[in-house]
């Protein structure tokens, strides 16, 4: 069975990303692929800056390793992504996550921060391995009501989800 792990960066369970980000752990449920969700958030700090290494992050690290695919999502932060996301990453070593699929999925208040995906959130991937599939998933303020995301937008995390599981099947990850 493909197993995937979401990881949200955001220091909120209510954030637009984590939103898009469960948008994508049920589509996949809805394709018979499990996946686990991890709020970096909940991670004691210590932990993310390596100054400890306890439980908790040990099996937030193994479950990173040990899926097939990776679902990021993360508010933009100066025009990058999240400090959350950044020492999390910064555990794995390089080429931790090779032959791993991962989905790219960040959020802001306009679209001015869109090229984070390219210029920030696909890098960060790579650098330690993953093939990042090349539909990535920005969010405005403004593609969100009340409801939810925009149709517009939930049909871009299914069709970077339906990338992803042809990307593992093709290359037989």
């Amino acid at each position: 069975m493909t197993t995937a792990i979401a990881i949200s960066g955001s220091p909120s369970r209510q954030s637009k990303s984590r939103r898009l980000l469960v948008h994508a752990v049920e589509r996949l449920a809805r394709d018979g692929i499990s996946a686990r969700t991890l709020d970096l958030a909940d991670l004691p700090s210590d932990d993310l800056l390596g100054r400890t290494r306890t439980a908790a992050i040990e099996d937030a690290l193994a479950s990173a390793l040990a899926a097939r695919l990776l679902i990021v999502a993360t508010p933009v932060y100066r025009a990058s992504y999240s400090g959350l996301l950044k020492v999390f990453f910064d555990l794995l070593p390089q080429d931790a996550l090779a032959g791993k699929v991962a989905i790219a999925i960040a959020t802001g208040a306009g679209p001015a921060h869109s090229l984070v995906i390219d210029h920030a959130l696909r890098p960060l991937l790579a650098s330690v391995g993953a093939l990042v599939v090349s539909t990535g998933i920005y969010g405005t303020d403004a593609q969100f009501s009340a409801d939810g995301p925009a149709d517009a937008l939930t049909a871009r995390v299914d069709r970077a989800v339906d990338e992803a599981k042809e990307v593992m099947i093709h290359a037989a990850l």
